[in-house]
């Protein structure tokens, strides 16, 4: 590798250098801000109260997990029960973390130390090893286990280690954990079994990928996140274990992602072919789907020592502040023309960016995100699933995920600022109001309603009271030192020390030709422009001695979405409008709508400069206020109505319309057809019935994939249209509001297909529909226009016609372009005149047949004003050019 004499941070093997950078970004605060607390300041007190009632929160989850669910996967913590996959109504890809392990109780582990609960930890390791298998019979996410099973054993792991080794406790532990580790390690290993190395996105605990049962290794994309959120967990095992092969794997899937990044960019998508390595899903952002393989190649480097990872890092992320990053938001953008935005909206897991950019010592758009962020929580009280950039509810869902307290925790720690506290008091306070039930925390199914889903996640556990605690906590109150560890992404712990104390396993270097030849094509980041590209972070740049520093920026931002700041007034527009008028029904009419009249002669008297006064004429003055956009989107309900005998149209299901596909406002008769499942029901893969499917209305279950892909596969496939329903327990129109479904950022105009969304309540109704009667008809078209519905009058609406005139035209030169209102007895027109004709339209005024058979020669339709389809005036419209 050339150039790297020179750069003091290349070996990254525990050396002071190494001790500062992480002692910097994770720990030290200055001490200047400390003391300049502000009117956020927070004294020991109320820390120490703070923290004990996380303690008690956790107390309450865990020990609510522990007497209702273990050892069940997760806890339901509405029903009081445990959730055992197979034994619920399948929830699509949610399900794919359960795999009958414990997966709640690993997770948890190595938090039971963080919070001194240690006691509770040597029970809970004797249960896990005593309890818990890994040759199940079930397919799970290699993604999601890796991070959660296998983290949460190698972090379970050191702790009980560090423990044995004070010889306090734990001295019966034999490395049960870590033996754990490894066998799950190679039940996930044939995952990788690829032309590419990209790893399937799942794979049989038992029966691996390929086996004849293991009912899975069809599927032939991943997400890029789940590719590259390997290399930590499987970097440690190897390095704990001896054994590489499992450090190898997860090298090679890295280097295949970076091989197949954008050059022009220095991008990558969301979704890749994980067999010919073409890109699926070509959008690029730091949320869902890619978020933790940025995150891993700069924790990788941290924990291994390996410049390869930094220096893949750094070209991302500036790639990433030159397109993603338009502060405070953070956009997705196309890998491949990255100066264009693909969708109007963000999702709540880019959260964590904050804190990875801390971790870099890019503290300013750290704190533009995290304060954007922090206003969005103040609007909705929690981060919705995804908001839109003018931040209204974009998908509702609240599932108590951690990524926003992970990021104030790294701020705060790197700030020293009291004001993060603050807004960890705000996470624990809200948790406590909106999200405790008797049986722990449940997941708020929409942050609009406050409604609830029967959910807690492992992450809860894992994550967030760990980040928590650690944000109300001195060092020395902990029992651990946090400085030498690393947290991966689901903030498991593990040692820096690896990269000295278990040196890489033969074979385990990633190929510097490689990675020179990509490196050469890279454009250099100055050392100017750059100050942290390759050496260890300054802490006068770092940390200015400014105690208003992070609160100078946060300024800018403070009142972001409207909350918090002072009622004013909203701006009023005017506009003066002359007004002929032989009635004065319109002109009642007119001030029904706010609009004020104000006659002529009272504004100008007599001629002056040359201006006329025609009688009958008045100055209208329409005052229009300028409101906030809405808070949602206006979402037109559609239905399925159910059709064939024994139901004949009295079964009307509410369900939501798509962005994307057939437009059925625009069909007079909807769609009608006979309802079959798809199979695969999540529809994410090769249709296997499509031949029964050709002809129907196809049933799939949300999740695994997008929409669109769901919907190119179905049509592909033969159906005439798709029914999608929510994979999510409970949820039903009623309680949750209907939302209009998005494509996946590509072009969908290849979608023609009718689709409508339903609710896991109105999807049950159909599924025991057809289970019961087999021949289900149905009919898809917008709610109002169901059959049986009775025809409502459409109220008949007054046409407004609105010319400009030429500038002094009607009220003499000087005065600017006019705007005309020309009313008659039934409809109030606009007319196209020069300032001759003036008097000729007076006559036509009180003569409306020879105006309407003048008229009728251009034969055009105006618009109503309430848009009514009600009779229109073709044959009585001006013939004029707006």
């Amino acid at each position: 590798m050339k150039g790297t004499e020179n750069r003091p941070c290349r070996r990254m093997i525990h050396s002071s250098c190494t001790e500062m950078m992480l002692k910097t970004l994770l720990i030290i605060s200055l001490f200047g801000w400390v003391k300049c607390q502000e009117s956020q300041s927070m004294t020991p007190e109320e820390k120490i109260a703070i923290r004990d009632q996380i303690v008690e929160m956790f107390d309450h989850a865990y020990g609510s997990y522990m007497k209702y669910a273990y050892p069940a996967d997760e806890l339901m913590p509405l029903s009081c029960r445990g959730r055992v996959r197979g034994q619920e109504p399948n929830r699509g890809d949610i399900d794919d973390s359960l795999g009958k392990f414990s997966l709640t109780l690993i997770d948890t582990l190595d938090t039971l130390v963080v919070l001194n609960k240690l006691d509770e930890f040597e029970d809970a390791v004797r249960k896990a090893v005593r309890d818990v298998r890994l040759d199940n019979d079930v397919v799970v996410s290699v993604f999601e286990t890796n991070i959660r099973v296998l983290g949460g054993l190698l972090g379970a792991h050191v702790m009980a280690d560090l423990l044995r080794q004070r010889g306090e406790r734990m001295q019966w532990y034999q490395d049960e954990l870590l033996h754990m580790a490894k066998e799950l390690g190679h039940r996930l290993l044939p995952a990788f079994n690829t032309t590419s190395g990209l790893p399937y996105p799942k794979v049989n605990l038992r029966y691996g990928v390929l086996n004849p049962l293991s009912r899975t290794g069809t599927e032939s994309d991943t997400c890029t996140a789940c590719a590259g959120t390997m290399i930590l967990e499987f970097a440690a095992l190897s390095r704990l274990s001896g054994e590489s092969v499992f450090e190898e794997n997860a090298r090679k899937a890295l280097d295949v992602l970076w091989d197949r990044r954008q050059r022009g960019s220095d991008l990558v998508g969301t979704v890749i072919n994980i067999h010919n390595e073409e890109w699926v899903r070509r959008d690029s952002g730091v949320g869902a789907g890619i978020d933790s393989y940025y995150e891993y190649l700069m924790k990788a480097y941290i924990l291994l020592g390996d410049n390869v990872f930094l220096e893949r890092f750094n070209t991302h992320y500036s790639a990433i502040m030159k397109y993603i990053s338009q502060p405070p938001l953070l956009l997705n953008v196309h890998m491949h023309n990255p100066t264009v935005s693909v969708r109007s909206w963000m999702d709540s897991l880019l959260a964590f960016f904050p804190g990875l950019q801390v971790l870099r010592g890019d503290l300013k758009p750290a704190i533009e995100t995290h304060e954007m962020l922090y206003q969005v929580t103040k609007q909705h009280k929690f981060l919705p699933e995804a908001f839109t950039t003018e931040f209204r509810v974009h998908w509702g869902q609240h599932l108590l995920r951690p990524e926003f307290a992970e990021s104030t925790y790294y701020l705060y720690k790197a700030t020293g600022d009291p004001y993060y506290l603050r807004v960890g008091q705000s996470i624990v306070e809200k948790l406590n109001a909106y999200a405790r039930v008797p049986c722990g925390f449940a997941a708020v199914q929409d942050v609009r309603t406050g409604t609830h889903e029967d959910r807690m996640d492992s992450f809860f556990l894992a994550e967030m009271f760990k980040y928590l605690y650690l944000l109300f906590s001195e060092k020395s109150q902990l029992p651990i030192n946090i400085d030498d560890y690393i947290f991966t992404t689901e903030a498991h712990l593990l040692p820096v020390s690896l990269s000295t104390t278990k040196p890489p396993c033969p074979g385990n270097n990633t190929v510097r030709d490689i990675t020179l030849s990509e490196t050469e094509e890279t454009v250099p980041v100055s050392q100017e422009e750059d100050l942290f590209t390759h050496s260890c972070p300054s802490l006068e740049t770092l940390f200015p001695n400014n105690p208003s520093f992070a609160k100078t920026i946060r300024d800018g931002y403070k009142y972001l979405t409207g909350v918090g700041r002072a009622a004013h007034p909203l701006p009023v527009r005017e506009i003066e409008l002359p007004l002929h008028d032989n009635g004065m029904e319109p002109v009642e009419f007119l001030r029904s709508m706010g609009i004020s009249l104000t006659p002529l002669n009272e504004v100008i008297v007599g001629d002056r400069n040359g201006q006329k006064i025609h009688k009958g004429m008045y100055r209208v003055k329409l005052v229009a206020e300028l409101s906030q956009t809405p808070e949602e989107e206006e979402v037109v309900p559609h239905a399925v109505q159910l059709i064939s005998p024994p139901f004949l149209g009295r079964t009307v299901l509410t369900a939501g319309p798509a962005k994307f596909g057939m437009d059925l406002t625009k069909q007079e008769h909807g769609v009608k057809g006979s309802i079959l499942k798809a199979s695969p029901y999540t529809a994410c893969g090769p249709i296997e019935n499509a031949e029964e499917l050709r002809g129907h209305i196809a049933l799939a279950l949300r999740g695994d994939c997008m929409f669109a892909a769901k919907a190119r596969q179905l049509q592909e496939a033969g159906a005439i249209g798709v029914i999608f329903i929510d994979h999510r327990e409970g949820s039903n129109s009623e309680e949750t509001p209907l939302f209009q479904m998005v494509g996946d950022g590509d072009s969908t105009d290849d979608i023609t297909l009718p689709l409508v969304f339903v609710f896991s309540f109105e999807g049950a109704v159909l599924t025991a529909a057809l289970e019961e009667h087999k021949n289900v008809d149905v009919l898809l078209l917008p709610k109002e226009r169901q059959l049986g519905q009775d025809k409502t009058e459409k109220p008949i609406g007054m046409n407004i016609k609105l010319r400009l005139a030429e500038e002094g035209e009607l009220d003499g030169a000087g005065r600017g372009p006019t705007l005309e209102f020309v009313l008659e007895k039934e409809h109030l027109l606009l007319k196209e005149e020069e300032e001759e004709e003036f008097e000729h339209r007076e006559q036509q005024h009180s003569q409306p047949q020879g105006f309407c058979t003048k008229a009728a020669k251009d034969d055009r339709t105006e618009p109503s004003l309430t848009g009514s389809s009600g009779t229109r005036n073709s044959n009585c419209g001006p013939d004029t050019n707006p």
